[in-house]
């Protein structure tokens, strides 16, 4: 019987989480950390994928007969939706949850198809431009998802003012982050398999190569750091997208080339993508987050996890997340020089730096935690499913 028709408030409920593609990013990061944390007691989390490229996959600790793919065989591809559908049946599930465009309109269509109880949205980013099918398709399909789970304030209005949704019908989780992966390491261990010095100063960017992140301000703010800090690193972690999606090919061509105009290459380190990010981290006095928009920035919340403070835009709720002069800096978007005095100045005041990320640190510990992260969402699941069935589950 699914969850909607229980009383006990105790009654375990069955999750699907689904996600366009499980690849290297943040919305697929946080599905690991929910589907790892989640209490089994009171869920059984599954996973769905619709791209057969699941790298992060092998981080899902549940049971390998709950990780399931549901490939789209074109562009287009309608059969996805009977298929999530047959599987939402099959599992019998309480809960369906996309993540994504692909995602989310296929859960919202199967969802209604397999009657199941508690169809559930997401919103991973504010303040970007939609294109012309994808307005139409969540417009079209906006009665069918129950709650739209937000992790940002500011990623919640800005739904609701695209899309039309009642502002009731959000709920805002920041995201979480593993503290006990993501911990301070010794920065002369993490810096010698990259051979960077001991006494560098090293500012890491932890991004993939589109266009939200805007690498440019970065690349510009360098300019600058270069004439004060001659001997200063940039340390890129991050590649295209999965099969050059949304640009990101021609995205990663244009830094490249950028790099190079400005003179910054014996500066700049590209590693691509990495999956030991949490040993990185410690090998920066430093991240920048320069991005144009943003939900909850994973790469802020694991890097002040691992007592690095972050220099990041006053974007969406990134000042929410990074406290202004206690675990980094904020500075205003599209500004370079105050991104390269920001930087500068943590860079060249070890007290300060260190203050920060001790601070940052206690910070993540006490507010983001993937604990927090996998209760606030059961809770929100919990609360919706009473409200569908019109009784407390």
């Amino acid at each position: 019987m699914h969850a909607a028709g229980r009383t006990n408030n105790e009654a375990r409920i069955r999750v699907l989480l689904v996600i366009s593609n499980f690849e290297y990013g943040g919305a697929q990061r946080q599905i690991v950390e929910l589907a790892n944390n989640a209490d089994p007691a009171r869920m059984e989390v599954h996973v769905c994928s619709l791209s057969d490229y699941t790298p992060l996959a092998m981080e899902l600790q549940i049971p390998s007969d709950r990780f399931h793919i549901i490939p789209k065989r074109a562009r287009f591809d309608a059969s996805v939706v009977m298929r999530l559908a047959r599987l939402l049946r099959r599992l019998r599930v309480d809960v369906v949850h996309g993540y994504l465009f692909d995602a989310e309109i296929a859960v919202r269509l199967a969802g209604r198809l397999s009657r199941t109880p508690l169809v559930v949205g997401s919103e991973r980013n504010t303040d970007y431009s939609l294109k012309r099918v994808q307005l139409a398709a969540y417009r079209l399909t906006r009665s069918h998802v129950d709650v739209i789970v937000a992790n940002s304030n500011a990623g919640a209005a800005f739904n609701s003012r695209a899309l039309g949704h009642h502002p009731d019908q959000y709920r805002v989780v920041h995201n979480g982050v593993d503290t006990s992966h993501f911990v301070p390491r010794d920065r002369i261990e993490a810096r010698a398999p990259l051979g960077i010095d001991a006494q560098a100063r090293v500012v890491g960017m932890f991004a993939s190569f589109k266009a939200q992140k805007n690498h440019p301000l970065l690349l510009a703010a360098t300019q600058h750091l270069v004439a004060r800090i001659p001997g200063v690193k940039i340390l890129l972690v991050g590649d295209e997208l999965h099969g050059g999606m949304h640009g990101s090919r021609e995205y990663r061509a244009r830094m490249e080339a950028l790099i190079d105009e400005r003179g910054l290459r014996a500066h700049c380190l590209c590693l691509g993508n990495r999956d030991d990010v949490a040993a990185l981290y410690p090998a920066c006095d430093v991240t920048v987050l320069p991005s144009l928009f943003e939900g909850t920035p994973n790469v802020a919340l694991e890097s002040m996890a691992c007592g690095v403070p972050v220099v990041a835009t006053n974007v969406s709720d990134n000042a929410l997340i990074v406290p202004d002069g206690r675990a980094g800096f904020i500075v205003p978007l599209g500004d370079e020089r105050a991104l390269a005095d920001r930087l500068e100045r943590t860079l060249t005041d070890s007290p300060l730096r260190q203050a920060m990320g001790c601070s940052a640190r206690a910070w993540v510990e006490r507010e983001f935690s993937t604990r927090r992260l996998a209760e606030k969402t059961e809770a929100v699941y919990r609360e919706w499913l009473g409200l569908r069935a019109g009784m407390t589950i």
